[in-house]
């Protein structure tokens, strides 16, 4: 069974763990990087959804999601699903152009969107 990892730290979005399950994934959910740090060292998911949020107080990197992309490095057959802001679009393309994201869906979240892109990284990957 596919093992997927939900980063959620800012929410804003429906329940998603009930078609996270449907689709066959079995489900851990964090919320904080710190947590999916410590995650990611014990156990290695299929599929990892986070959010993105870029701030501006941020003193050594530009979003949330810097340090998970620097453990991904080690671990590139891991999909990353990123959910983020309109107002973060710009900043966030700069990101993907530094990391690799597998996928990402703009606010506001739905259950159709994500299923889709998350039927898509399935057959992509052949999980």
């Amino acid at each position: 069974m596919p093992r997927l990892l939900a980063i959620i730290e800012l929410g804003g979005y429906p329940n998603l763990m009930p078609l996270y399950q449907s689709l066959g994934y079995q489900v851990d959910v964090v919320n904080s990087q710190r947590k999916a740090r410590s995650y990611l060292k014990k156990t290695v998911p299929d599929v990892i959804v986070a959010e993105y949020n870029a701030q501006s107080d941020f003193r050594d990197r530009s979003s949330n999601l810097e340090t998970l992309m620097a453990i991904l490095q080690k671990l590139p057959q891991v999909k990353l699903l990123v959910f983020h802001l309109p107002e973060h679009a710009e900043r966030f393309a700069c990101f993907r152009e530094l990391h690799p994201v597998d996928a990402a869906i703009e606010f506001p979240v739905t259950e159709e969107k994500v299923r889709t892109v998350l039927q898509s990284l399935m057959a992509s990957s052949a999980l």
